[in-house]
């Protein structure tokens, strides 16, 4: 890879990322606890611990600081909760008969429609709509449900309901207010005992930062609020990482907590009270980790589990934080690597998976990466999304998650981190090393994982360089035979691989003569010229994951070979040549 840094630019010291937990989920005795519990909350006793003194009003009602979906929101107002694809008419309902996949179940607990109605009608004339729907949830979740209780969703609904108080609370009708209120009550004292028995991740983060604005929004709240804001600051600890990436490697996600806080700092300063430390360096942290992970076209890359995110909401985000610091470049604790050249952006994921128990949606795409041209992604992962209609086909998703979904090399069309029935990811990538190293003439990655070190006894090295003007991507793909506890050096001959480029939307791909190059021609007729060697080249169907989760037709680059006794070394190249 001609045009490289030399030894003697400067060098950021390598690193290596091991899976913590490797393939790990929930141990027996853990599975057993939860059962256990679930039992408790439905006794007796229990909803003697939830009882307590009636609030009479909210203490501040702070606006809700993201936008809804007005559609959704209309169709709400004309009867119909309507939520990745399926319709329900709200005329009559039981939401106790409701029955949906647990994804679309999740969503209508939580009452997250509610920001969707605010942002197509006002509370005057969308109070009428949702009190006769929050009366008749109210008649059937007063006590402790399996879902509908679960404590994440449980402190979401709490921040829905308290920050559209003026939907649900305007009523002059005392005994639904009374009734509503105490629900706010009951439902915070839950979380005391079950905030910090969440799943750790996302999960965590949003029961406990629902428990501490329960408790600053209602009065004689404050236990609930003290053991609210210790509870969020370590589950902050725990999820959110040195570098400001997260627990899970989901960029998606990483958006959500920094949401989350910046919903709980609104709330804190609408009470004017001391923002808790851990809040305010979450904050600090996850900003600078967040910008590291968008591409030109201001959307998140996709991987492990996550969509592109709104590009508006992101930058509310990015601005609301206050944080000016520069986007993440080297991510020694997540994984992610940016490369940044003239109007070229290129993601890599130069980390190893997320540990079991975080896993439930990540990929098998490691040392895959994301290549934009301003605001046009030349080079994708096929994509994903929590929160779209994709949630609802398991066989889908579990393609998305597949490392052929992803613009990396695979072996044999194998993972390189096993995806159980369950879900989690099993064994696979244990560790992933990077070393990056910069100077006036671009920025060079070389990492390198061991997927494929116990079913193939190859490990596979990518090396990526980027020039200054951003004119000019190279790669470098190679597998190495490497030696195996008590059996020497396996043989690696004759092993089928392939390297996918995944190509983003509308581009088109046109391969050259020789099947050892292709011309790509961009939306906006900006082209690039891909060239290889040491493989052949063809151009197949792929799919890709738009914004908003629809799935889009598209087309990818595929470098197929085989390994020779020494492995395999295969060269490629994205450089621009103009306009057509």
């Amino acid at each position: 890879m001609s045009g490289e840094p030399d030894s003697a630019d400067t060098i950021v010291p390598g690193h290596r990322l091991v899976r913590f937990g490797e393939d790990r989920g929930l141990s027996l005795a853990e599975k057993i606890a939860q059962r256990l519990r679930r039992l408790q909350y439905r006794s007796f006793l229990h909803g003697l611990r939830l009882r307590g003194r009636f609030p009479l009003k909210l203490l501040a009602a702070p606006p809700d600081l993201w936008p809804g979906d007005p559609a959704v929101g209309k169709a709400l107002i004309d009867g119909k909760l309507d939520y990745m694809g399926i319709a329900i008419n709200t005329h009559g309902v039981r939401f106790s008969a409701i029955h949906a996949p647990a994804a679309w179940l999740e969503w209508l607990h939580s009452f997250r429609w509610l920001r969707d109605l605010a942002a197509e009608v006002e509370h005057k004339r969308g109070a009428g709509v949702v009190e006769p729907l929050i009366q008749r949830w109210l008649e059937e979740y007063s006590k402790f449900d399996e879902l509908a209780w679960r404590a994440d969703i449980l402190g979401e609904r709490l921040m829905q309901w308290m920050t559209h108080a003026p939907y649900i609370l305007s009523s002059t009708d005392h005994v639904y207010r009374s009734s509503v209120l105490n629900a706010l009550a009951r439902q915070g004292r839950h979380l005391v005992q079950t905030a910090e028995k969440t799943p750790e991740g996302l999960a965590r983060i949003r029961a406990t930062a629902g428990l501490l604005i329960n408790g600053l929004l209602l009065p004689n709240g404050e236990v609930r609020a003290h053991k609210g804001a210790a509870a969020l600051d370590r589950a902050l600890e725990l999820f959110i990482l040195a570098d400001g990436g997260v627990g899970s490697r989901c960029p998606e996600e990483q958006l959500d907590v920094l949401k989350l806080l910046l919903t709980v700092r609104q709330v804190i300063r609408e009470r004017n009270v001391e923002e808790p430390a851990g809040v305010t360096r979450a904050i600090d942290r996850l900003t600078p980790a967040l910008r590291g992970v968008l591409l030109g076209d201001g959307h998140l890359t996709a991987v492990h589990g996550g969509g592109l995110g709104d590009a508006h909401v992101i930058d509310q985000a990015l601005k609301l934080s206050g944080v000016t610091a520069k986007p993440l470049k080297n991510g020694v604790y997540s994984g992610f690597q940016r490369l940044e050249g003239g109007r070229s952006i290129v993601v890599l994921d130069a980390g190893p998976p997320p540990p079991g128990r975080v896993s439930q949606t990540a990929h098998a795409g490691t040392l895959a990466f994301e290549f934009s041209d301003g605001l046009n992604r030349l080079v994708v992962n096929c994509g994903g999304g929590r929160d779209t209609a994709l949630a609802l086909i398991p066989d889908l998703q579990q393609v998305l998650r597949a490392t052929a979904a992803h613009s990396t090399l695979v072996i044999d069309d194998t993972n390189s981190t096993r995806i159980r029935d369950d879900g989690t990811l099993g064994k696979g990538v244990s560790e992933v090393a990077a070393v990056r190293q910069e100077s006036e003439d671009g920025v060079l990655v070389d990492a390198q994982h061991d997927g494929y070190v116990r079913r193939f006894g190859l490990t596979h090295r990518r090396r990526l360089y980027l020039s200054a003007d951003g004119m000019d991507l190279r790669g470098e793909d190679s597998l190495h035979p490497t030696k195996r506890r008590n059996f020497g050096l396996r043989a690696a001959d004759g092993i089928h691989f392939d390297i996918r480029f995944h190509l983003g939307p509308g581009i088109e791909a046109t391969a050259t003569a020789g099947n050892q190059g292709a011309l790509l021609k961009l939306p906006g007729g900006a082209l690039w010229q891909f060239k290889a060697r040491g493989a052949t080249l063809s151009v197949a169907p792929s799919l890709w994951i738009d914004a908003e989760g629809r799935r889009r037709k598209g087309e990818q680059l595929v470098l197929s070979a085989e390994t020779g006794d020494d492995g395999a070394v295969v060269n490629w190249s994205f450089k621009r040549s103009g306009k057509a």
